[in-house]
């Protein structure tokens, strides 16, 4: 991907949350230039921990990998052009 970012960095990115059991739909879309950064290890595990714990042994390995091992790790930076949040929950 970081290929076709530097290509066209012209890019969408959407983010929801679907509850079937509760109905509750809810999107944020964001579109815009993109660009490649360099992956910053310690933020990128600041980001780990927020989800994952604290402890490193607990994580499944891709994400030990990937923070740790994978030198084609990259951080894609989108500078939105226009973000949209759209709430289409509904009863259950």
């Amino acid at each position: 991907m970081p290929g076709r970012i530097r290509a066209t960095p012209r890019i969408a990115l959407t983010v929801d949350v679907c509850d079937v059991a509760t109905g509750l739909v809810r999107q944020v879309g964001a579109s815009g230039d993109a660009e490649i950064r360099p992956f910053d290890v310690p933020r990128g595990r600041r980001k780990l921990v927020r989800y994952l714990g604290p402890d490193e042994r607990r994580w499944d390995p891709r994400f030990r990998d990937y923070l740790h091992e994978d030198d084609r790790t990259v951080w894609v930076r989108l500078a939105p052009a226009s973000l949209r949040g759209r709430d289409l929950s509904y009863q259950v």
